[in-house]
């Protein structure tokens, strides 16, 4: 049967996987945002975006429908929730999304969801799984390596070594990367079961996975900022 003789044209069964994105909390408007390069970079993978706002009242059921998470970039977590301690360069708290994302970040530890952590979404990971963030990175590793440009003109650029036995080098297909960077706080100590597997020249913690889990992913940097033209961070989306 075709079109040509009046029957229905083929039908495409293949559903793209559902991938949820977590986006950032109301602002002053009392609307959710997020950059459009996350949603680029999904559908270039070949995946259907679903933004993800904060205090989700059916978390349980939305997760279940999905096929992949990314915890998106965006303001620091309340140091509360780490016992860390105030610092005056902290900025865009929002306690609603610190719930709503510690609480996911749980659950798809526990179940297996494919999940992608990008720097905020990075050290929700770590928090949610018992680890604590380093405040203010110069105040711990000094000025060597710019993680961040202030005034944010233009995002920062540094190497990552990336542990060539990883399953991040594999996805990468390298040990070594120049990433975007738009970052002053990072993993201070570690979850248990988190695995550094990516690392500055100062020292600071890049990226960690976890152990046993069929694929979860934390980085440091912005891999959608230029995923439309770094092949290499696409791979992270493509995964």
């Amino acid at each position: 049967m075709n079109a040509s003789n009046g029957s229905l044209p083929p039908t495409d069964w293949t559903t793209p996987p559902l991938i949820g994105i977590t986006t950032y909390g109301r602002d002053g408007d009392n609307k959710f945002a997020l950059p459009a390069e996350y949603v680029d970079a999904v559908r270039r993978a070949g995946g259907m975006p679903l933004l993800v706002p904060p205090a989700e009242p059916h978390l349980d059921l939305l997760l279940a429908k999905l096929d992949g998470l990314i915890l998106a970039g965006g303001g620091d977590l309340d140091p509360e929730l780490y016992a860390g301690s105030p610092h005056e360069t902290i900025y865009m708290v929002d306690p609603e999304r610190d719930r709503s994302e510690l609480a996911m970040a749980r659950r798809v530890a526990a179940d297996g969801k494919p999940t992608l952590g990008i720097c905020r979404g990075a050290q929700v990971i770590n928090v949610a799984l018992g680890g604590t963030l380093i405040e203010h990175l110069p105040d711990v590793v000094g000025h060597d390596v710019i993680h961040r440009i202030l005034p944010p003109e233009e995002p920062a650029k540094h190497g990552v070594q990336v542990d060539a036995a990883s399953r991040l080098a594999a996805i990468l297909q390298s040990d070594h990367v120049v990433p975007t960077s738009w970052h002053h706080q990072a993993m201070r100590r570690v979850a248990d079961g988190l695995t550094v597997v990516a690392w500055a020249s100062d020292g600071t913690v890049e990226a960690a996975e976890l152990a046993g889990h069929p694929w979860l992913l934390a980085v440091q940097w912005h891999p959608e900022m230029t995923a439309a033209h770094d092949p290499t961070q696409q791979r992270l989306f493509d995964a």
